[in-house]
């Protein structure tokens, strides 16, 4: 049987993601999509641990790694403030 909490982190994640589309269609916030495609990203980390593969697998460590790049650069481009509408 799968871990408990790495099916409640998935769970979350699909969550976040459906909250962070919503926020993106609804105001163009485009930190709410990196937000919810960083989300999107460890859940198919979370989904492929789900199914059997190791989590030091080079697929999970590269799916991960990339989601933590993508948040990186979300923040950075917030905090230069290229993404205020003002």
């Amino acid at each position: 049987m799968a871990d408990p909490v790495t099916i409640l982190n998935l769970i979350f994640c699909i969550i976040i993601i459906g909250l962070g589309y919503w926020e993106y269609h609804k105001k163009e916030s485009l930190i709410a999509l990196y937000i919810a495609i960083t989300f999107g990203l460890f859940g198919i980390a979370h989904l492929g641990i789900i199914l059997g593969v190791n989590s030091s697998n080079i697929f999970i460590l590269t799916i991960r790694s990339i989601a933590y790049l993508v948040i990186i650069y979300a923040l950075y481009k917030t905090a230069l403030g290229h993404w205020n509408k003002e």
